[in-house]
Parts: structure tokens; sequence; C-alpha cells
């Protein structure tokens, strides 16, 4: 009985702490340092001058991370939710308000980036478009 019992609390016991743990949700394709290189008109040259790209690596919850984007003149933040089917959602945006001499590539990424609707990730390269055909593409700022 003595053996029975003991057993059956090491079962409990081990279960609950199973249950207890926490395992972050971590999905390594999408939660790093993203760099822009292609969106729009911009140059290359005009996107890696203004340092831009968005941030996915903080934890994930319920499919979303908090996100930030930077172009050159304000931090962003925004929430993305990205789903299994390829598809997302862009919600929470907001910025600083600074004034810099060459605002035009963050207000183009603005204007466009709330209408995302679609993300896909090949290899290091994350795309995002939204239904009207604009195309963001990045590389991953970990990659050589």
């Amino acid at each position: 009985m003595k053996k029975i019992f003991i057993s059956l609390f090491g079962i409990l016991f081990l279960g609950m702490m199973v249950n207890c743990s926490s395992v972050p949700d971590k999905n390594p394709s999408i939660q790093r340092e993203w760099m822009l290189i292609s969106f729009g008109n911009f140059s290359k040259d005009q996107m890696v001058k203004s340092r831009a790209g968005i941030n996915l690596t903080a934890k994930m919850e319920g499919g979303k991370i908090r996100g930030g984007a930077f172009m050159g003149c304000n931090r962003m933040f925004f929430t993305g939710e990205f789903k299994n089917n390829g598809k997302m959602k862009i919600s929470g945006v907001g910025s600083t308000m600074m004034a810099c001499q060459d605002m035009k590539l963050e207000r183009a990424f603005v204007n466009s980036f709330e209408r995302i609707t679609q993300y896909s990730v090949e290899g290091h390269f994350l795309t995002l478009s939204d239904n009207k055909g604009v195309v963001m593409k990045f590389v991953a700022s970990d990659w050589d």
C-alpha cells in the first residue's frame, strides 16, 4: 500500500511540475530583428542609411507579438498577430513625434503598415503584403 501511495504521489507531483512550468510561445522564424530591403520606390541604400527595420523579438502571446519599428526618425510600436495560414493583422500602431529632415520613408511605411494582411517567411526573408499590392521585404538582421 505504501509503495502505491508513493508512486501515485510521485506521478501527481510530476504532473504538477509539468503543468506549472512556463514555456514561452516562441517562433524563431518570425521572432527576430528584420531589416527592410525592398519597399515601394525607395532604394536599398535609402533603407540601409535610415536603418529601417522592425523588431519582433518580444515574447509571443496568443499568436501576438508586441513589435517595434524604426525608419530613420521616430520609434514606432505595434502589435502583430501572426496566424498559421500566412494571414496577419497589425494593430495599435503608435510612435514618437519628432520632426526630422527626411521623413518620406517613414510616412510611406506608416501609411502602408496598418493595412498589412499577409506574411511569409522563406529562409532569412520576411515578406509582408496587403490586399492592394503593397509589398515590404525584410532580411533577418542576424543573417550573414
